[in-house]
């Protein structure tokens, strides 16, 4: 990968950074991520397939709901719109290229402002696309997914492919359109979808019944359009359960999953699994993960923390070893992501307002899960976890059991299989002693 930087240089004190392993004492080096180092088959950076994102990392000030920003950019100090976003996008490609992360993320409103006149948005986006196609040719970094930003304008208050005004969902369809044909200029490996205000803040003035429906065929004419157009990447759907509204009509893996199975849209659709998300809906991230693998629809993720002592979505970089390696082995087993990647959709807090804190943020986001990918190789393939996962299920492996699974027993046939057999033996999950492999390995 190329270090691209613009005129100006944002991250002069910075060089590329570069793996040096587990005994370097360098804050700005990789201890674990060796990104052509081989697991299981492949490269490292083939299984994480890392993305920054560009909301938080380039644009998120820091401000809060009971402080101004702290975090004053370089590059968004020009009163020019174009000249502001140019300048941006040089500091996102320095800074991406230093970290050598392959990929990138953004929302629409991210790479450049937008007014409230349809026809300039298109104007100015697509002025910044041109440049960003040069920026990817002469780095090699590529646009994991685009994204249209549906949710911070006032006037998707109540939503936008959900809104009960007609004429406000035409406004999110004019962006979407422009963020797909962004996305396809961009050879954009995929799309998302998340439905920031899809959903509602009382059901006293909702007909859920309805706005779901126009949800579904907002989802259809969007990827009905971007085929037309030759996208032939996947579309994701991001689950969030509330925050900023009340209850999403995205709430989880489980419900999006429903959804696209009902409205016939699982044929394009896959899920981007975020972790703070997953907490929220009083989930493990592990278990939102599961549920996609098992349907066959994990696209990507987006990768996070949430605080424990928190209720809301704080988006912190991850740090966990042990979340991420149970995180890890899910995806190893499920053969790894459908399309997408590791996003760090996550943001340095409002204290850290030093250059240095971005790069020291994504060093530790990017080596936890390659050193979770190496962990939970070794646990796949030199530990008894596998094994011992398989006896719990096997007396569905042979006999009754397994013409139950066949679905050839009837209900009759079950009790009197119980009847003939007398009361079960207890038999330990040994709960302790697969949390003890975890930390075994790590």
């Amino acid at each position: 990968m190329n270090i691209v930087t613009g005129n100006k240089q944002f991250f002069k004190e910075v060089s590329a950074i570069k793996y040096e392993g587990p005994e370097t004492d360098n804050p700005l080096a990789f201890r674990w991520y060796n990104a052509e180092q081989v697991v299981a088959g492949k490269p490292m950076k083939d299984w994480l397939r890392f993305a920054c994102a560009y909301w938080h990392s380039f644009v998120g000030n820091g401000a809060d709901p009971f402080g101004e920003p702290t975090h004053l950019y370089a590059w968004n100090t020009h009163t020019d719109p174009i000249a502001r976003a140019k300048e941006k996008m040089d500091a996102a490609f320095e800074f991406i290229t230093k970290m050598n992360i392959p990929f990138y993320c953004f929302h629409d409103v991210d790479v450049v402002d937008f007014t409230n006149d349809i026809a300039e948005n298109e104007k100015r986006l697509f002025t910044i696309v041109e440049y960003a196609q040069q920026k990817q040719k002469d780095s090699g970094v590529k646009l994991l997914w685009g994204t249209a930003n549906l949710f911070s304008h006032r006037k998707f208050m109540n939503g936008a492919a959900t809104n009960p005004d007609f004429l406000v969902l035409t406004h999110a369809a004019a962006q979407v359109k422009a963020a797909i044909d962004a996305t396809i200029a961009l050879n954009g490996a995929n799309y998302v979808f998340w439905g920031g205000r899809e959903g509602y803040m009382s059901l006293l003035n909702t007909n859920m019944k309805r706005e779901k429906e126009h949800l579904a065929r907002f989802l259809h004419t969007a990827k009905d359009y971007a085929r037309r157009n030759g996208f032939k990447g996947n579309f994701f759907v991001e689950p969030k359960p509330c925050e900023p509204t009340k209850h999403q009509y995205d709430y989880d893996s489980e419900t999006v999953i429903g959804f696209l199975r009902q409205y016939d849209l699982l044929n394009d659709f896959k899920l981007n699994i975020e972790v703070n998300h997953a907490t929220l809906a009083g989930h493990t991230f592990q278990h939102e993960l599961q549920v996609a693998a098992d349907a066959g629809v994990l696209g990507s993720m987006d990768a996070n923390r949430g605080d424990y002592q928190n209720g809301w979505d704080t988006d912190q970089f991850p740090n966990n070893i042990n979340e991420i390696t149970e995180a890890m082995l899910v995806i190893m087993e499920a053969g790894g992501f459908q399309g997408g990647g590791i996003n760090f959709d996550a943001k340095r807090r409002r204290n850290s307002t030093d250059n240095l804190d971005l790069f020291y943020a994504h060093i530790g986001g990017m080596d936890t899960f390659a050193r979770a990918l190496v962990v939970a190789d070794k646990i796949l393939n030199q530990s008894e976890y596998k094994k011992l996962r398989t006896q719990r299920y096997s007396s569905y492996d042979s006999g009754e059991g397994k013409l139950f699974e066949e679905g050839k027993l009837t209900l009759e046939d079950l009790r009197n299989y119980a009847a003939n057999h007398g009361e079960p033996n207890v038999v330990s999950g040994k709960q302790e002693y697969f949390e003890n492999i975890i930390n075994r390995y790590i």
